[in-house]
């Protein structure tokens, strides 16, 4: 989510304080507040939560309980402070090390394709994945943040983007129907997924024959990012989305501090 999320988070550790998840389980709960850039965060009390990516997710959606393990929960964000996240995860300054043409390159997008970029934040990734598919396509910005989709719709009508839609989606599920888009795009977003593999079951469904999920995460030695527990392998994101069904690969890239993995539902 890009915010969807394309949100860098900088604490050096989380702050765990006792508290219920979203699917109604107790547990130790990550509640920073995270930025979508290499600005420190600043860490919150229980309770608080965003919407996606953004990258930083933006890309956010960023939900779930604090993961210790596989299977995946995901830590509450507040997003809702949409300006100031704007100032941070728009920072002309982000796009050295975040490289997104580079990023949308590794996509292999056609024209007349639908793209869904999963937790799109303040649409950081739009102007360009708008592009790639071309007037014929179609891009879908999705974050659970309300005003962070309403953010990505006035920026979606001052950059003239015709072919891009802005619109709120559950924290559980991508809001997607089966069999409806080509590209999935995931932007510092999948490690804050609560129940990442019945979630990656749903990516499966929404995909397309042939389609892929792009999970697009800091490494563990990234100088940026969540703090170190927070953080996943790319062999923790394989087997996570490997469980639905996906063939995986890890792409080369020369993002300095995130790997690329790609999950790709098989032709039928």
């Amino acid at each position: 989510m890009a915010t969807i999320l394309p949100f860098l988070l900088a604490c050096g550790g989380g702050a765990e304080t006792p508290s219920g998840s979203d699917d109604g389980t107790a547990g130790a709960e990550a509640t920073e507040r995270c930025s979508d850039g290499p600005e420190a965060q600043r860490c919150g009390g229980p309770g608080e939560h965003h919407g996606a990516e953004h990258q930083g997710g933006e890309h956010g959606h960023r939900h779930g309980r604090h993961d210790h393990g596989h299977h995946g929960q995901g830590a509450h964000h507040d997003f809702s402070d949409v300006e100031r996240f704007a100032e941070i995860f728009d920072d002309p300054e982000r796009d050295s090390w975040q490289k997104p043409d580079e990023v949308v390159g590794l996509l292999g997008l056609q024209p007349g394709q639908t793209v869904a970029d999963l937790g799109a934040g303040t649409g950081y990734f739009l102007s360009r994945l708008s592009a790639a598919v071309g007037p014929e396509g179609a891009v879908l910005a999705l974050d659970v943040e309300p005003n962070m989709v309403a953010h990505m719709e006035a920026r979606i009508e001052r950059e003239g983007l015709a072919n891009a839609t802005a619109r709120a989606v559950p924290t559980d599920a991508p809001g997607l129907e089966p069999n409806s888009v080509d590209v999935i795009l995931i932007v510092d977003t999948w490690h804050h997924i609560g129940e990442r593999e019945a979630y990656a079951a749903k990516l499966f469904t929404a995909l397309r024959p042939g389609g892929s999920v792009y999970v697009v995460d800091f490494t563990m030695d990234s100088p940026q990012g969540p703090p170190a527990e927070m953080r996943l392998t790319t062999l923790q994101v394989a087997e996570e989305l490997g469980a639905a069904g996906f063939e995986i690969h890890t792409l080369e890239e020369t993002l300095p501090h995130q790997y690329v993995v790609q999950a790709t539902r098989p032709t039928e």
